[in-house]
Parts: structure tokens; C-alpha cells; sequence
């Protein structure tokens, strides 16, 4: 993890980070991938206070599990500024959904996305712990009911495919890190487009996360404005703060800076970062 810095670009007021984790050492965890980052509520208030976002999203770490106990206690320390993203299956209880409702929590995340093998490269599995998009078909009447999104990690290609499976169900669905989108040539870029301009996805503007190899960073700008282009409306920026398994990790300020310089525009600024996270997570004011 790494310090952020101040961006040196204008944020506009009541900024939020959609895509962010906490790290806590007095909770038990799991095993891990990775070494746990010193990334406690504190440390996370300290970015947000650096970048100019006091509202964020947490997302559950993959090292806790199915274990929601230092999400809801970070939750419950800044409820006006945090919500949060849990993993569930099907087999969840109502009350329990329905407890983390009142908590802050505002959607469930599922991962399609293959694991790195021994050597690096993409492997055929989900990640450990991990759940996939087949209990999201069997939680969404619940989650319409509660008003909660769908967050997803997939490759572009695997989007390609699930979308047209998973738009019906009709719960919101937050594509995680530019949707994994290799660029402007990548063969799932119009599936990812279209439902987007209708309205029928949302898409978090993550530059470090996508894709894994690594890309030019013009690649990524292409990307984001397409992305923009095709229905800004239904857009969120994300920092993916404290960056695990990143090495060296990035820094949160250059990446909304790098966010904010290709959009250009500080009304566009404000919908992503303000106006769309607030509608969808429901924040105040």
C-alpha cells in the first residue's frame, strides 16, 4: 500500500470512492492470497481526506469471508459517510440480509473472474472463497425487494456472455474494474456498450485493476471515453484502495487525477463522482 497523494485537479464536494477495502487486525481472517494490508477505517479516512472523497463504498475483502464483522463495524463508525458491498449466497437469511440493510450495506458482489495460476497467468477457476453468478439468479427476487446491486467480476468476454442471462433478472448490475475491457478493439466492447447506453449496467471508471497485463495508458483513456460517451449517467470512479496484490501498489490521487484529466469537463466530474453514486448507494444531500 502506498501513501496517497493530493489531486492536483479540482474534486467536487461530497465525492465518493466506489470501490474501496478495509483491513482490520482486531477481526480474524481467513486465509489469504496476500499479506493484510494496515489499511484499518482510520487509515482509510486519512486517504479519502487526501483525495478529496469522504464518501466510499467498502467491499468486502476476500480474506474475511463470509464473516460481515469488520465491514458492519466500519460501516457503523461513519454511517452518513460509508455503505458497503457483502457476499452472500442463497442460502443467507432474510433478517440477515435485512440487518445488513440497516447497517449501510447496498448490494452483494459475485465473481466470475479466474484466478492467477502458479506462474501468473489466468487461471481456469474463480478465486478461493469466491461466489459465482448462479446463487445471483437465485438472490435477486430478495434483492429487488431490498433495492440492492449486483456487483460483478468478469472478464470483458465473460460479461459478453452472462449479461444477456442475468439484465433479466432486473437487478442493478455494477461491472467492477471498466468492465475488464482490453481496449476500444476488444470483441466484448459493444455487449458492454449497449446494455450500458439503455441504462441496464452500470460500469465503475477503475484504472489500475483492468486489464491484469497491464495496458498503455491511452488504451485505458480510449476505454473510459467510450465508456462515457455511451451513457455517463451509469458511470461510478473507484479507487480499489489499499491495492493488494499490486507491487508497487498505485496511488490513489494519481488515479483520480489521471480520472478527472480525461474526463475534462467539471459538471461530468460531479455525475460520476457525486450525482450516480448517490442515486445508486444512497447517500444524503
Amino acid at each position: 500500500m502506498t501513501e496517497a497523494s493530493a489531486p492536483r485537479n479540482a474534486v467536487p464536494a461530497h465525492a465518493c470512492d466506489s470501490h474501496t477495502h478495509v483491513f482490520d487486525a482486531r477481526f480474524a481472517a481467513g486465509p489469504s492470497p496476500y499479506a493484510l494490508p494496515a489499511a484499518d477505517l482510520a487509515t482509510h479516512a486519512a486517504m479519502r481526506a487526501r483525495t478529496g472523497t469522504p464518501r466510499a463504498v467498502l467491499v468486502q475483502p476476500a480474506p474475511y469471508g463470509r464473516d460481515p464483522a469488520c465491514l458492519l463495524d466500519a460501516l457503523a463508525r461513519e454511517p452518513g459517510s460509508l455503505r458497503g458491498v457483502m457476499i452472500a449466497d442463497a442460502g443467507v437469511a432474510d433478517a440477515t440480509l435485512a440487518d445488513w440493510h440497516a447497517a449501510g450495506i447496498r448490494g452483494l458482489r459475485f465473481v466470475e473472474m479466474p484466478a492467477p495460476n502458479a506462474s501468473g497467468g489466468g487461471g481456469t477457476g474463480r478465486y478461493p472463497g469466491s461466489i459465482g453468478t448462479d446463487q445471483l439468479a437465485l438472490l435477486a427476487p430478495r434483492l429487488r425487494d431490498l433495492g440492492w446491486q449486483a456487483h460483478l467480476w468478469a472478464g470483458a468476454s465473460q460479461l459478453a456472455e452472462l449479461l444477456p442471462r442475468l439484465i433479466p433478472l432486473g437487478v442493478p448490475l455494477v461491472l467492477d474494474h471498466l468492465a475488464m475491457l482490453r481496449g476500444i478493439d476488444d470483441p466484448a466492447l459493444d455487449a458492454i456498450l449497449r446494455p450500458l447506453h439503455l441504462g441496464q449496467v452500470w460500469v465503475k471508471l477503475t484504472l489500475c485493476r483492468a486489464p491484469r497485463a497491464g495496458l498503455p495508458l491511452e488504451v485505458l483513456r480510449g476505454v473510459q471515453r467510450a465508456l462515457v460517451a455511451a451513457n455517463s449517467h451509469q458511470l461510478l470512479w473507484g479507487s480499489d484502495w489499499p491495492y493488494v496484490r499490486m507491487d508497487p501498489a498505485p496511488d490513489a490521487g494519481a488515479m483520480l487525477d489521471l480520472c478527472l484529466d480525461w474526463l475534462g469537463d467539471t459538471a461530468l466530474a460531479k455525475r460520476i463522482l457525486v450525482d450516480n453514486p448517490a442515486r445508486l448507494f444512497g447517500f444524503d444531500g
